[in-house]
């Protein structure tokens, strides 16, 4: 596998089978750019395939996890219809070819997560974060529909009312909250994160491979079935990006104020 044509996600792979994915933007949280959305739209299909790899550990460089969309690719996608229509099939793909990887994920969840990192992070198979990290979906907060993944999943995870109330507020939760009302599988205290992410990639890495694998994709159904809620919450993501809306949320986001949305 050819891991080093990847720009910003760095691969290490231990000696029992687990392969350490690292987004690595540290000066800007992780945030994703054009080429680290397609690179993590991309790469599960490669860690499915390689023989070497048994498990994956992915996490960030730094302080963040993932902060979402960066200005630039935000910008672009309210501009550029081509660079929307691309940003689209690469959300899908995220999120399908997460769930279609038979190799079990483990998210490290050690800063900020927001966006296109938070589907990442919450769509692991264990998702284990920080007590300080906080997380958001965030998309209303610049003017769009939640989409990535949010539809797909927050209902399951956390029931329909926490998702209608973190979804249509946009707000910030804790690890230690996301953890009680089940958004996460664990919750630790910083330090113990990748120990913890590491103790248990070994114990899958050492388990039954093939039936590792049919669980995963036996279970992966109960989101699939979601499978339509979530397209139409994409498309109408995408919709919003066109929006006078959106165009205030970039701006406001950009000056660090709040939006004053007319839409």
């Amino acid at each position: 596998m050819d891991y080093d044509a990847y720009q910003y996600l760095q691969m290490r792979l231990q000696p029992e089978g687990v392969m350490v994915v690292t987004m690595n933007r540290p000066e800007v949280l992780n945030a994703t750019n054009a080429r680290l959305h397609w690179e993590l739209s991309h790469v599960w299909r490669e860690l499915d395939e390689d023989p070497a790899v048994r498990v994956v550990v992915i996490t960030g460089a730094g302080r963040g996890f993932s902060a979402g969309g960066d200005l630039q690719l935000l910008r672009e996608m309210s501009r550029d219809r081509e660079r929307l229509l691309k940003t689209w099939r690469e959300a899908n793909d995220i999120v399908y070819n997460l769930l279609a990887c038979n190799k079990p994920v483990i998210s490290a969840i050690n800063g900020p997560a927001v966006g296109a990192g938070l589907a990442v992070a919450l769509l692991a198979d264990i998702s284990i974060v920080a007590e300080n990290v906080r997380l958001s979906d965030g998309h209303l907060r610049f003017g769009v529909a939640a989409g990535d993944h949010a539809v797909i999943l927050w209902p399951l995870l956390c029931g329909m009312a926490k998702a209608k109330y973190y979804l249509l507020t946009a707000d910030f939760i804790d690890g230690k909250e996301a953890e009680r009302i089940g958004l996460v599988s664990l919750c630790v205290p910083a330090p113990e994160l990748l120990p913890k992410a590491m103790e248990i990639a070994g114990k899958l890495a050492a388990g039954p491979q093939e039936a590792l694998g049919f669980t995963k994709r036996a279970l992966n159904n109960w989101i699939r079935a979601a499978g339509p809620a979530f397209d139409a919450s994409l498309a109408l993501e995408m919709l919003g990006f066109l929006s006078p809306d959106a165009s205030e949320g970039i701006a406001a986001l950009a000056e660090k104020r709040s939006p004053r949305f007319k839409g």
